[in-house]
């Protein structure tokens, strides 16, 4: 897949029967980033990551995949650039379930999923983007359930209890394995994540929505108000001379035949390189870029049937 937003593979390498696939290089992944912080990141800085996932997403499942294992481990980061990584699960959209049972890390899985249903679509990874951008607005995962039966509890103890009217169909999946869900009434997403706006509140609610059908898709999460003010340019849609020079690239102006919605970039922190861009009011915003030639190399490996981690909650 040609996306900026995409992990891209350079080039794929057989030596004595087993292959090797290189990747571009990335410093580091969401994870890693979260794992010993201790100051929050700005929303700005989260506007700006899940706004060119969310872009990521729109072009795969415009292509026809999901990527259905969706987390930080799997979001590739260079300063202010983030790639979507780890295709292994992904699916075409237009493939015949039943799909297999185990998708996704526990804490970023869909309800759907956990209640076993092979009928699931692009969505899951629109669920799994909710619990990701808590976190990075938290730096604690949302759902951290022990198991299966555990996540969904703690899904409760967050979104409050399913019903008839919320999801119907999630009731009936339940029935089929004879679960009963906990009688939960949730809590306001603003009581765990205080520092968010009530955009990004707004946004995770419908994100995490129990009933599928009304999650957003990525190109609708894109409109969202909490990205009116995210201005992210991918860096293939620069002009070819700004990436050509050496050294400081400046870039002075918005590409006039850009046709994605809101592409523009917004401040960042740690600078390698400069690059300037214009605000919707006519002012410069100082951003950041990375270019790397190098890549990554690793053995292709078989996708396990089930895999766990632990991952150290803030306190």
């Amino acid at each position: 897949m040609n996306h900026p937003n995409i992990v891209k593979l350079k080039e794929v390498i057989r030596e004595s029967d087993i292959l090797y696939f290189v990747f571009e290089y990335m410093e580091c992944n969401l994870y890693q980033l979260m794992e010993h912080r201790e100051k929050m990141f700005s929303e700005g800085e989260v506007r700006n990551w899940c706004f060119q996932v969310f872009q990521g997403l729109a072009y795969m499942h415009q292509h026809g995949y999901f990527h259905r294992d969706l987390k930080p481990e799997n979001l590739l980061v260079n300063k202010d650039i983030i790639k979507i990584a780890d295709l292994g699960l992904a699916r075409e959209i237009s493939s015949e379930p039943p799909y297999t049972d185990y998708v996704s890390t526990r804490w970023y899985r869909a309800p759907e999923v956990l209640l076993q249903s092979y009928l699931y679509s692009s969505k899951v990874d629109m669920w799994a983007m909710g619990a990701i951008m808590a976190e990075l607005l938290s730096l604690r995962p949302l759902f951290p359930g022990a198991n299966e039966a555990d996540e969904i509890y703690k899904i409760c103890g967050v979104m409050g209890s399913p019903t008839i009217e919320s999801w119907a169909d999630g009731l009936k999946l339940a029935r089929d394995i004879n679960y009963e869900f906990p009688q939960l009434a949730g809590v306001h997403l603003s009581a765990l994540i205080p520092s968010a706006s009530d955009d990004a509140i707004s946004l995770i609610r419908s994100l995490c929505s129990w009933d599928p059908c009304k999650r957003p898709t990525a190109a609708e999460a894109l409109q969202h108000p909490f990205f009116q003010t995210c201005f992210y340019v991918p860096p293939s849609l620069r002009t070819r001379s700004a990436l050509d020079q050496q050294g400081v690239r400046r870039y002075s102006s918005m590409l006039p035949n850009s046709k994605l919605t809101n592409n523009f970039s917004s401040p960042k922190l740690h600078p390698p390189l400069a690059l300037d861009t214009v605000n919707q009011n006519g002012s410069k915003n100082e951003n950041w870029i990375s270019e790397s030639g190098n890549f990554m190399l690793r053995a292709a490996q078989p996708i396990p049937t089930g895999r766990t981690f632990s991952r150290k909650v803030a306190g």
